[in-house]
């Protein structure tokens, strides 16, 4: 697989630009990504958009951007989680095949999301519970979906000098360290890792470069970065460190979401070979 999995323009390889459509309590919204609880339904809210789940999922379309991701941050047990799945089934439908999906998914309930549209189910919760790795339970969505159709999110958080994988809507630490060895131990069962950046997820703040660095360290498996990117000076060193095999998830920074960074700028940026 190696390099197939990258697109390669004059000699460099080019990250590409992953979208996101992050649905709380029913609405599209950024977040700052530590804050999220369960209790109450309560997240630090960066914006609160007036259009629907759909209506970004079109917008995507347009610009033919695929591979991004859909994230429902109400659990099962909210009083706003069937808002909140219906917005992102609408995404689903207006985009049928673009988009990925995450968000207490099993290996019962995946196969509903690809009907619906989806090109891959995105899993944490399921597979990292009781602190650590259920690989009896990432074989069963390995046989339900095929590893074509799987993400595995290893969203993690720093304790100490490490980082961790964590779970439940970032809100619990497993006992899984986040390494190059780990990565590839579990490559074999998924067609992409996603990574949220926890700590600076919401923030604008600056990317986690040892992560990027982690990431780039592991072929043949695509991964997607997100958590911190406020700049573009921030979008050159994710290209460098990542060695533009690292592609990026941009959220509470984005003009979209009422940031400073403008979408088309994004875009542009990732199709070319500034950082020459």
């Amino acid at each position: 697989m190696g390099v197939d999995l990258f697109i390669i323009r004059n000699g460099i390889v080019i990250m590409e630009f992953r979208p996101c459509i992050d649905i709380h309590n029913g609405k599209v919204k950024q977040i700052v990504g530590g804050s999220l609880r369960d209790e109450g339904d309560f997240a630090q809210e960066n914006f609160v958009a007036e259009q629907s789940a759909a209506d970004f999922a079109r917008l995507y379309a347009r610009h033919g951007l695929k591979g991004g991701h859909i994230i429902l941050l109400n659990p099962k047990t909210s009083e706003y989680y069937e808002q909140t799945k219906e917005q992102a089934m609408e995404a689903l439908r207006a985009y049928p095949g673009g988009l990925q999906i995450g968000g207490g998914i099993t290996a019962d309930t995946a196969e509903e999301f690809l009907q619906a549209g989806a090109s891959h189910v995105i899993v944490t919760s399921y597979v990292f519970s009781e602190g650590k790795v259920h690989y009896d339970r990432l074989k069963l969505l390995k046989q339900r979906v095929g590893k074509e159709h799987l993400v595995l999110d290893l969203s993690c958080r720093k304790q100490g000098d490490d980082y961790y994988v964590v779970t439940d809507r970032w809100q619990k630490f497993t006992s899984e360290k986040v390494t190059p060895e780990f990565l590839r131990m579990l490559q074999d069962f998924a067609d992409e890792f996603l990574v949220h950046a926890v700590d600076v997820e919401g923030k604008a703040s600056g990317i986690e470069l040892p992560i990027v660095s982690m990431l780039a360290e592991v072929d043949g498996i695509a991964t997607t970065y997100a958590g911190g990117v406020g700049s573009m000076e921030d979008l050159i060193r994710l290209q460098e460190t990542g060695q533009g095999k690292v592609n990026v998830t941009i959220g509470s920074a984005l003009d979209l979401f009422g940031g400073l960074l403008e979408f088309q700028k994004v875009l542009d940026f990732c199709k070319s070979t500034i950082n020459k």
